[in-house]
């Protein structure tokens, strides 16, 4: 009858990790996709577009990722056409913060990590799930960060460059997913600089 009671409580696993770059910003999160001892699935996608220029790679429930990054695209679209201009990446982690408050009770269970490139130049927020909101010059967060926050403090510089950004992005969760078995099967990147969004995958 009561043997719920003793099970243990699964959350889900990931690596993801976010670089503040002097020409941009690069978001990266890894694919598998696991609960507990169980891998669901090894091509998940954690990293999303929001915007032209705004992306958010998160760490936790699919589900509660999806329905977030959802809301708060739709919100950024309703800003542009009502005031006639892109919303900013602060405004972006702004909204995103007060969504996951306002769910404090019920909470989405999601690690979110929010970059762009605006008219202030490249921005770089962490946020958890009840909706702390800190800007970072590089974060990870999720099972693996860790191990990836380890690299990220070893090599980081403030004058990194998108394209050594990525690199460093990889040798992070590289790290973090020798060491951590919910993490794994592959890397998603988004690379954001003032001409737009590029993202890249790699698989392994």
């Amino acid at each position: 009858m009561f043997e719920n009671q003793s099970s243990p409580l699964y959350l889900p696993g990931a690596t993801t990790v976010g670089i503040l770059c002097k020409d941009g910003v690069v978001l990266a999160s890894e694919k598998r996709v696991s609960y507990g001892n169980l891998v669901l699935s090894r091509s998940g996608k954690k990293v999303f577009k929001i915007t032209p220029n705004i992306g958010a790679a998160c760490a936790g429930l699919v589900s509660d990722m999806q329905t977030l990054v959802r809301q708060v695209g739709a919100y950024a679209n309703l800003f542009r056409l009502e005031v006639n201009r892109p919303i900013t990446v602060r405004a972006v982690a702004k909204l995103m913060s007060n969504l996951l408050f306002s769910r404090r009770l019920y909470p989405l269970i999601t690690q979110t990590v929010v970059g762009g490139v605006d008219e202030d130049g490249p921005a770089l927020y962490v946020l958890d799930l009840l909706g702390s909101n800190i800007p970072d010059n590089y974060t990870a967060v999720g099972s693996g960060a860790e191990m990836a926050m380890g690299v990220l403090e070893e090599y980081y510089r403030e004058d990194v460059t998108v394209e050594e950004g990525r690199r460093l992005a990889e040798k992070a969760i590289r790290s973090a997913i020798s060491r951590d078995a919910m993490s794994g099967d592959g890397i998603d990147f988004m690379i954001i600089t003032k001409d737009g969004v590029k993202e890249e995958s790699i698989t392994f």
